[in-house]
């Protein structure tokens, strides 16, 4: 009986990390509708496409339709809303805690400088100095806040909108219809630049590891797909670091959790190392001994694409310090597909290439000054890759490649690394957690992203 409370409990914390926010796009224009295009305005601003009832609908009819529709659309604006509230509410217990530390901090160096404990207030100079570069950090704090405020007035005008079209659906004709519609598409566009604006931001922590099943072999990789469709929960399991060539499929989060019944795939070739990743229905692999990725399609069970990755270290030339012919690392994040690995022309440390998952093709790359053979594990959330100090025993994100600027900067984010060896860590944008593979332990890893709506 304990046992299958345990159980449930992990299950239960995996749909909170799995949470997640999702805002469809346009449908194709029912009859009656006219869509407008988007454009840019002389001061930058976006002007965003439109979908829009003609002026010369007008049967009783169509209007019930209309209204129906737009009921709709508010309900999943509602449901993505509440989602995203829970979101900003979790981030926020970061925020406030981080903000009662910050001013605890600086009345005590108040207390101390206005005393006379001359000797105390020496040994605290160095410490105020590192308070001072976080003084800044106060008003951003504040402005986050506010981000929690704005979610909040979302909800509100949201229940507002669905109670004046429940009424409408009574009454026809007590409002002017172009009214009702023209609030509803300002709330979705202003939901639409939140909601955009909250999904990236900068790696502020890492929480403690949730175990999800303990199986395999020392070495491995484990994933779902990010932009896998709405009900589609699929488990992908690979067993091994080289010269395998069978993946495991598991219907779900649950399955995978307590049971053995999977569908077994067998690809083409063997893969090599524990970066390979599941992204639109197609699995991308280094195939073994060589620098040439593969998309193999699950449904046609065939390769769609494959492509040399020019000048890429493979077979244990430059991988990661813990080995396992982990020389080239495929990921995703918000932004798409990435390539990770080193190259003779940068002496060993690591490139960064976006690759198109169409094509294969790679579409930009980036140089860093990190030897590829010193990063124990690395991952890409929002265009910024991140590296671990090792993979075994004490364990830090310590280093950070931001593509948006081609800069880097140290940074000092514990991870717990429970079972004292990491061989595969990836980044899963859909559920915003951290993927591993550590000592034959499926773990999973939330992720607190630090961002400001502006």
């Amino acid at each position: 009986m304990e046992s299958e409370e345990n159980l449930l409990n992990v299950f239960l914390q995996l749909l909170l990390i799995g949470s997640r926010f999702t805002l469809a796009g346009p449908s194709p224009p029912e009859e009656g509708w006219q869509v407008y295009s988007s454009a840019q305005d002389s001061e930058g601003r976006c002007v965003c496409t439109v979908v829009a009832p003609q002026q010369t609908v007008c049967s009783r009819d169509a209007r019930t339709k209309q209204l129906r529709q737009l009921l709709e659309k508010v309900q999943n604006m509602s449901q993505s809303i509440e989602v995203l509230d829970q979101r900003t509410q979790r981030d926020m217990q970061f925020v406030e805690k981080m903000e009662v530390q910050l001013k605890s901090l600086e009345n005590k160096f108040k207390q101390v400088e206005e005393g006379h404990e001359s000797n105390i207030a020496r040994q605290y100079k160095s410490i105020k100095a590192k308070m001072e570069e976080l003084r800044p950090l106060i008003p951003v704090l504040e402005a986050y806040k506010a981000d929690a405020l704005l979610v909040r007035q979302f909800k509100e005008e949201a229940a507002n909108v669905t109670e004046l079209l429940g009424s409408l659906q009574e009454q026809l004709g007590g409002l002017d219809y172009q009214e009702v519609h023209s609030r509803v598409m300002d709330l979705e566009n202003r939901l639409r630049a939140c909601m955009q604006r909250l999904a990236c931001g900068k790696l502020t922590g890492i929480s403690e590891p949730i175990t999800m099943k303990t199986s395999g072999s020392r070495f491995g990789s484990w994933m779902t797909d990010p932009l896998a469709s709405v009900g589609d929960n699929r488990v992908w399991y690979m067993d091994g670091y080289h010269n395998n060539r069978f993946v495991r499929e598991y219907q779900s989060m649950y399955d995978f959790m307590t049971t053995d019944n999977f569908t077994s795939h067998r690809l083409p070739h063997p893969w090599s190392g524990t970066g390979q990743v599941v992204y639109n229905g197609s699995i991308f692999y280094n195939k073994f001994q060589s620098h040439t990725i593969i998309k193999f399609d699950f449904s046609t069970s065939l390769i769609s694409r494959s492509r040399q990755l020019d000048f890429a270290g493979y077979n244990n030339m430059y991988h990661y310090s813990w080995g396992g012919h982990s020389d080239i690392d495929l990921m995703v994040d918000e932004g798409g597909l990435w390539a990770v690995y080193a190259t003779n022309q940068n002496a060993g440390n690591i490139v960064l290439s976006k690759l198109n998952p169409n094509t294969l093709q790679i579409i930009r790359s980036w140089t860093t000054n990190h030897p590829k053979r010193s990063a124990g594990e690395a991952f890409m959330i929002c265009g910024t890759l991140y590296v671990t100090n090792g993979y075994s025993g004490g364990t830090k994100v310590y280093y950070a490649f931001s593509t948006n600027s081609s800069t880097y900067e140290y940074i000092d984010i514990p991870l717990t690394n429970k079972y004292s060896h990491l061989s595969m860590l990836d980044y899963n944008p859909r559920d915003r957690a951290l993927y591993a593979w550590n000592n034959g332990h499926q773990v999973l890893y939330n992720v607190t992203l630090y961002h400001i709506i502006q």
